[in-house]
Parts: structure tokens; sequence; C-alpha cells
């Protein structure tokens, strides 16, 4: 990605800074956000609340840092919004006595947030799929559609480990496994810095642990978990990946806030990991140190200790780091080599980056959303789908069944509705507000100009199953329905042969959605009165296939010991009612896996499978956590046979060693199918109380009917170090259990390995993944 070396454009970045006056550099640590849609609403906390008192032209009268969402801020069309922002970038070079092109930055979580741009599936689809190489593929697609319009940073991935699927962002993570998520997050950052985009950790850390799963909740977590559960994916895609950017958390941890968190932000990320980029500020991040967290008296306070802790850039616009910056300067509240510091560090990004060369001119003719790129979605979609449970109904076009398929009532609010299918960063479903204030008004979900192609499971199915008569009703919305409207659903499925129910969320931004950011949820219940009219055709008697398309697991009643089948797709993007389809008539193997338990009830508790002995379901609490479906299950159309375990490395091992490990497993179906190996570790012993076990490596094996395969894994020891009583990382010595399964509650026999030895291990020195490889054996 870099067109000069690290070291060269650093010693050219501090040249640069030596020249500039203080308001040249201050101008290079904000941004600008332009062009912003009235009418989308709030597209960030408390935008709308927001007022500055800087014109656009005193924002860039001494250059720019960053631009805000040139795309991703109000519908553009792509050829169009290359030349204007062309434009912009002239008259901003134009202004700066160096001629520094800003660096612009959009979202791009569910695929680059332009309008008319390719929409993949949400975060947690991809923690679905178990496939890095295909989510770097994907990665790299997104990353090259934002170069091709002259953008150079990505805010994504998400890295925030679920800790209670209630939180409205559950959608935009990657599931309730720190490894699974640090893998996956890697590849993500490999992919789309491969294609020339800075790649932006967020929310840098502990944010999803929120109290009460409440979006901007405080969050009260030890050093421990901290450290082992969300801070490890972030030192994955630092260390591993490479990460050039990183984003802080709104949280406060134990009332600290992590935008002034230095020994976060300054002692674990760039000393003890080796950071060398830049952190940029969430949006409004380093005001709210003042006006919602008050460690600050006012913007000037918010600006030094915002900059002083380690946040390089303060997005999305100039508050606190432009003349409230400059004021705690001239009152000897901050020092002005800690902002040289911080501009150093920008300059040499964009200089990497070419932003002070000539800069390209913008393509005549731009497709955001290629044939292979929709291609591309469609894959990550249907590998994303997880079969929970099947009486053998499905596939329903297996063999001869189809012609006799005859009546389907296919039933449910989100059956024939095109945005069910996308996350809240996904551009629909960013700008659907209209004159809609919130999901309580008459009109809670205005029709959006979709921008892209997308089908409607009804639709699809209708083209998929031609031979069936399929009827659809809505049975109300996501968010109500009527006594009535669910009894003639319960009619109908009386009347038909086969009944499908599609439930699940509409996605949005602060209240204007069932999921997304600021859509907390008060249970596990489906959203409105979606589980009555799932019970009401449950008990019409008949065979009942349910799908769920939704944004975070839900418990689902009886369904899980009543219905023929059940499907879960997790916001599969504009290529998912097809992915859906395919599943459903067989036209695809279900290939995916749960990145997140689902819960049992509406009323569990908060819960993962990470938790020690003492979380699980015990005699002396009336409590009970278990998952009805848990971390890790997907069932496949086909059977599939495991051999025993084999520790292929010796009995002994030492603190510094490599443990290897296999399984054998035949597709002994007859279909083609993927099976997911998942290597668990359990540790019997130890000097504090660890999880039960917890993922250390995973790897999927393709195999055609009779096909078997085999899964090696080279785990070395440093994954079995944890935080000990002392506050450091170490090795104990001791038995290990290395155990291999098809999910965290379906494991083979363990194999057993012995720890010789302790080693304390230093701050960011510890091997962080575990080599998986596969192939096909013969015999």
């Amino acid at each position: 990605m870099d067109t000069v070396t690290s070291a060269d454009a650093a010693e050219r970045a501090a040249g640069l800074v030596k020249r500039m006056t203080l308001e040249e550099k201050c101008a290079q640590l904000y941004g600008l956000w332009r062009g912003v849609d009235a009418d989308a609403g709030d597209m960030a906390p408390h935008q709308s609340e927001q007022v500055s008192d800087v014109s656009e032209d005193e924002a860039i009268a001494h250059g720019l840092g960053q631009l805000t969402r040139p795309f991703g801020s109000a519908p553009v069309a792509a050829a169009e919004g290359a030349a204007n922002l062309a434009a912009l970038q002239r008259r901003i070079r134009s202004s700066s006595r160096f001629g520094i092109a800003a660096l612009a930055h959009e979202e791009c979580l569910t695929g680059f947030m332009a309008h008319g741009a390719t929409i993949f599936p949400t975060a947690l689809a991809w923690g679905a799929t178990f496939d890095p190489e295909l989510i770097g593929a994907m990665a790299q697609q997104i990353g090259v559609s934002m170069r091709s319009v002259g953008v150079h940073q990505g805010l994504a991935p998400v890295l925030d480990v679920v800790a209670d699927s209630r939180w409205g962002r559950t959608e935009e993570t990657m599931g309730e496994d720190p490894y699974l998520t640090g893998t996956l997050a890697t590849a993500y950052v490999s992919g789309l810095q491969d294609a020339g985009i800075v790649a932006t950790l967020k929310h840098f850390a502990g944010y999803s642990a929120s109290h009460a799963a409440r979006n901007f909740g405080p969050v009260f977590i030890g050093p421990r978990q901290f450290a082992e559960t969300y801070l490890t994916p972030f030192e994955m895609a630092v260390r591993i990946g490479r990460a050039r950017s990183v984003m802080p958390s709104y949280a406060a941890n134990d009332g600290v806030a992590t935008h002034a968190n230095r020994a976060l932000l300054q002692g674990v990320l760039r000393d003890e990991w080796g950071f060398e980029g830049t952190v940029v500020s969430d949006y409004f991040g380093v005001n709210f140190l003042n006006s919602l967290q008050g460690v600050a008296a006012d913007r000037s306070d918010a600006a030094a200790l915002g900059l002083a802790g380690g946040v390089d850039v303060e997005l999305p616009s100039v508050d606190c780091y432009g003349e409230p910056l400059r004021a705690a300067v001239a009152a000897g509240r901050i020092e002005e080599d800690v902002i040289d510091r911080a501009v150093e560090r920008v300059l040499t990004q964009k200089i990497e980056l070419g932003l002070l060369d000539e800069l390209p001119e913008p393509a005549g003719t731009i497709d955001l959303d290629p044939p292979h790129a929709r291609a591309l979605a469609a894959e990550v979609a249907r590998k994303s789908i997880v079969l929970l449970a099947n009486d053998g109904t499905l596939p329903l076009n297996a063999g001869s069944a189809e012609a006799q398929l005859g009546r389907i009532a296919l039933i449910g609010p989100v059956a024939d509705d095109k945005a069910v299918m996308l996350g809240c960063y996904a551009f629909p479903n960013h700008h659907g507000r209209n004159d809609a204030d919130s999901i309580d008004s008459d009109d809670p979900y205005p029709h959006v100009d979709m921008g892209v192609a997308i089908a409607t499971l009804a639709e699809r199915l209708a083209a998929d199953l031609p031979a069936a008569a399929i009827e659809h009703l809505a049975s109300g919305s996501v968010l109500d329905a009527t006594d009535a409207e669910i009894a003639a659903a319960a009619n109908a499925a009386a009347a038909s042969d086969l009944a499908i129910v599609a439930v699940g969320d509409r996605s949005g931004l602060f209240g204007r959605g069932t999921s997304g950011e600021g859509c907390d949820a008060p249970s596990h219940a489906l959203p409105g009165r979606q589980s009555a009219l799932l019970e009401a055709v449950l008990d019409s008697g008949t065979p009942t296939v349910v799908v769920v398309i939704s944004g975070r697991p839900y418990a689902l009643g009886t369904a899980p010991d009543r219905a023929a089948a059940i499907v879960q797709a997790f916001l599969p993007g504009q290529e998912g009612a097809g992915a859906i389809s395919a599943v459903l008539t067989g036209a695809a193997e279900p290939e995916g896996r749960l990145p997140a338990g689902v819960p049992a009830r509406p009323d569990s508790p908060p819960a993962t499978y990470l938790g020690p002995e003492l979380a699980r379901r015990s005699s002396v609490s009336s409590v009970d956590p278990t998952a009805r479906y848990v971390f890790g299950h997907g069932l496949s159309y086909t059977e599939f046979t495991w051999d025993a375990p084999e520790l292929l490395s010796g009995p002994e091992v030492g603190t510094e060693g490599v443990v290897q490990v296999a399984v054998r497993v035949r597709n002994t179906g007859g279909r083609q199918g993927s099976e997911v190996v998942q290597l668990y570790l359990h540790d019997p012993v130890a000097s504090v109380v660890r999880p039960v076990q917890r993922l250390v490596g995973f790897a999927r094996l393709d195999l055609a009917p009779g096909e078997a395969g085999e899964a090696r894994f080279a785990m070395p020891v440093d994954l079995a170090a944890f935080v000990g009583v002392d506050g450091e990382w170490v090795v104990e010595a001791g038995t290990l259990e290395l155990r291999l399964g098809r999910s965290a509650a379906d494991l083979a026999a363990p194999v057993r390995v012995e720890v010789t030895g302790t080693r304390r291990l230093e701050p960011g020195t510890r091997a962080l993944a575990t080599q998986a490889t596969t192939e096909t054996v013969v015999g």
C-alpha cells in the first residue's frame, strides 16, 4: 500500500512539522463533515445537538486533516461524487502552504457505505462463515471500490466481543468469541489495506460490555477480562494484521473515559503492541469528555485531555482541536510538542498514501456494484446461513419433493421487505428516516431508494419453487400485529401443506429500528408480536419452517421443539434473499455456524459459552443461562463421521513449544457439505478461575460424498497464557486439554498434553494464532 518507505515518510513528515504554524498543525488534526442529508436523522450519537461555530472556509483556511463521509452523508452518483471530491481536494490543497490534501474516510462495515455500492452481509454474518479467507477477499473488494472514487480510510472492522446480545450493535460484531473475532478482523484488515485503504479498528475497547447492554452505557469489567476477552482481538489485528488506525470507544471503563485513557491508547496500544498508525476519535468523542462524561471543564480542556491521552485526530468535524486546542497551548495546559507528535503521525500516513503528491483524476465511469462484487456478496451470504434444526423437511426440493409441496403459506413481516436484509451501516437503512422520528411513528419504516437491486424472500422463493403455490401474509409489521392478523396467519397455515414463517429485525439507528446502533432490546424476545405469530402458526399443526433474519440471536419459544426446521440469517445483505432461498431449496448447502449462542428464553440472562464452571447451570441457582443453540452450532444436509482426534506432537511440551493435533472427518452422506472443525482449550487447574473452554483454532473442510479430509492444528502454548494473580501474562505448568468439536457443546474425546515449566510473557510478545491446515485424504 505504501508508495514510500515508512522511515522516509516519517522523516519527511517531521521536516514539514518544523515548518508549520500552530494553526496549520491543528488543521491537520480535525475533520470536515459537509453535505449531510438533513432528512436522514442523526447518523452519529447526539449529532443534532452538536453545534459548531466554525464555517467551512474557516475550517480549511490552513489546510485540513480529514474529510468525513463525502459519499456516505447523502445520496450521490459515483462519478459525480468522485468529481466533487476531487474538486474539493484541489481547494483544500490550495489552502495549504504545503499542498496537503485531506484524507477522506467512509464507513465500510457492510461494504462501502455509498448509494449504489454493493451491500455485503453484516459482521455477525461474517462470524457465521468461520472463513477468514473469504472475509479478506470481501474486504479487498470493498477497498477497491473506495479507492476508485478517492477515499483513503475505512471505519471498520468492529472488534467488539458480544457480552449480551440485547445490545443493539450486536449485528456489527463478529460474535461472542475473541479468537474468532480477532482472526476474521485480521483477515478483513489485510484485505482492506491490500487495496490501499487504511483500516480503522473499533471500538477500542470493551464498548460491547456496557451495563445492561445499553448503547453508550458505562462499562464495569476487571483488568483480567478486559485484557483476555476485549483486548485480544485488537492485539491480533494490530500485531498480525498491521492495522493502521484505531478508534477509541465512547465508553468509560470503571470511570476512565477511553478518549482520555493514556494508559490504553499509548501504554498498551503503542508501547506494548508497537502500533505506529493514527488514533482517530469516534464522532464527537473528544467533545463528549466535556459534554457527556464530565471529565473536562470545557472544550479546551477536552482538547488537551484527548490529545494528551493519545487521540491524534478529532472526527467528524472541528470542535475541540481548532481554537480550543490553540487556547489550551496558550494557557499552558498542553505542550506544543504533543501536537507535533500527532501531526507527524497524520502526515506520515498522508505521505504514504500519496496525499502530498498530485492526486489522480477520477475515472469517467465508475461502477460501485459490479457483477463480481455481487457474486462475492452472494458467497458470503450463502456461507453465513446457519441451519439450526431440521427434521428432514429441508431441503424443500430434495428428489421429487418439489412437485409434492403443494400449497405453501409464507408468513411474516420480513418475508416481503427488502430492507430487512441490511444492517444499520448499509446506506438505505442508515438514511431510512425521512419524516419518521422513531419506530413509534405512524410510518416507522418509510420506503427509501435502495440504490442496488435487492430481492425479497417472497420473490426468490416464488422464482426458485415455481411448482409450488405460495401465498404471502405479512401478518402485521416487525413492530406490531393485531389478533386478527395473527389468527389469519394461523388459518392460512392450517389450510396449507407447509408453512414458512419469516421473522426478525428491521435495522436502523438510535431507536429507528429493532436492531442497530442505539436500538437495544429489553429482552431476547422477537420484536413486536412476532413470538405470538410464530406460536400461532406452530399451533396450526402444519409442518413449519422458521426463517430468522435478524441482527442478533433471539429466543424462539417452542419452535426448537415443534418446528420442522429453523434457519438463521444474520442480516445477509443485498444477495441475502437468494442465499436463504438457495439453502431452503437445496441449491446450496447450509455452511454457517453460530458466532453467538441462541438464548433459550426471552428472559434468559446475559451469557456466552466463555464462562467458568460457576457461570453454567447449577443446582444452587434457579436461573439457567444455557443457550438453546450454542456457539459454533450448525447443521448440514449431509452426514459426517469423525475419527478420534490424534496428538501429533509429544505428550509433553515446553512453555515456548507448539502442540499439534489432528482429526480426520469423512462425508458419509449423499451430498457435498462443509464441516467446521473447532479447536477448544480447557485448562483443568490454574491459579485464577478460567473459562471452561475457549476457542483457539478452527478449519473448514469442504467434502464431496464419500470424501475424507484432515484438519491439523499447530497451537502455540502461548495461547494457554492468561493474566495471572499479579496482573502479568503467564503460561503455567500443568495439564492442558485440547477438545476438537462441531460446536462448543458437541465435542470429540479430548487429547491431553503436559506443559513443563512456567513462563511469564513480556507484553506484546505472545503468539496469538493457531496455524490450521486442511487436506483431502485417501482411504
